[in-house]
């Protein structure tokens, strides 16, 4: 009873446990979630009263404020740039580190500018607008750098990778319309018009005279009126055949000798002729 109790109890805490753990993180992420609400909100707040500054106060103020939302633009795109394609390429761990570098300089000439539109002395202000104006082109142009780099990455990559698609595509699309059979050195293509091929060049067709030297004379010592008596074709295989039965066979004699007579018991001896 007692061991019961206390796996109960075990299980009670365990569960008091991993609720408070998932309290927690969904209170996190809900906190999360509205400082990020409330971070683009004051974003899209200043930037809306950065442009209204640019085009309501003409002068230093305005120049101040055309520099700000310039500065703030660059940084945030280049920023969203790089955290996008840092989770496909990881080459771009470095550039992410180099920006992180850039952010802390322009966070520092971000908060330069906004102490400056406070300024109330204009003389001082106008003084210090061209070095300012440098600073801030040089800070954008080098976000802009690492953002257009890191584009023209992931574009270079897509264009590779959609040259080899087009030809693998290529390539299945002419295997699928290879539906004819080419002749092959197995099968070689043959024609009904064609001789049948014969073993050497010096042998003659059937039918055909013996074959002639340059001279005009016939190879073989033979004369064509004894090549016109040999057999050809299926005489000659019956001949040969007759030939070789002949002589498998015993040789017999030229004149059957005659049968004995058959001689009875009734029948007399005969006498000897008397020799005087």
């Amino acid at each position: 009873m007692e061991a019961v109790i206390a796996v109960v109890a075990l299980l009670f805490v365990l569960f008091l446990a991993v609720g408070a753990y998932a309290t927690v993180k969904v209170v996190g992420a809900a906190r999360r979630g509205v400082d990020r609400t409330i971070t683009q909100a004051r974003r899209t707040v200043e930037d809306t009263t950065l442009r209204a500054r640019t085009l309501a106060q003409p002068g230093a103020v305005g120049e101040l404020a055309q520099l700000r939302l310039k500065l703030r633009t660059s940084m945030r795109a280049t920023q969203d740039s790089l955290r996008a394609g840092v989770a496909e390429d990881a080459s771009l761990h470095e550039s992410l580190a180099l920006f992180q570098r850039l952010s802390a300089h322009g966070h520092e000439l971000d908060d330069d500018l906004k102490r400056l539109e406070r300024e109330p002395d204009r003389i001082e202000l106008s003084q210090r607008l061209p070095a300012l104006r440098e600073r801030t082109e040089q800070i954008v142009k080098a976000a802009d750098s690492l953002r257009w780099a890191a584009r023209d990455r992931a574009h270079k990559f897509a264009d590779d990778d959609l040259d080899l698609l087009r030809e693998q595509i290529d390539m299945e699309t002419g295997a699928l319309r290879h539906w004819t059979k080419e002749p092959t050195d197995e099968q070689p293509l043959t024609s009904w018009s064609d001789p049948a091929p014969t073993s050497g060049t010096g042998q003659a067709r059937p039918g055909s005279g013996p074959a002639t030297s340059g001279s005009g004379q016939a190879t073989s010592g033979a004369s064509p009126a004894a090549d016109m008596k040999k057999p050809t074709g299926p005489q000659a295989a019956a001949h040969a055949e007759a030939d070789e039965r002949t002589a498998q066979e015993p040789a017999r004699p030229a004149i059957t000798p005659p049968a004995p007579q058959p001689t009875y018991p009734w029948q007399k001896k005969p006498k000897p002729e008397s020799t005087t």
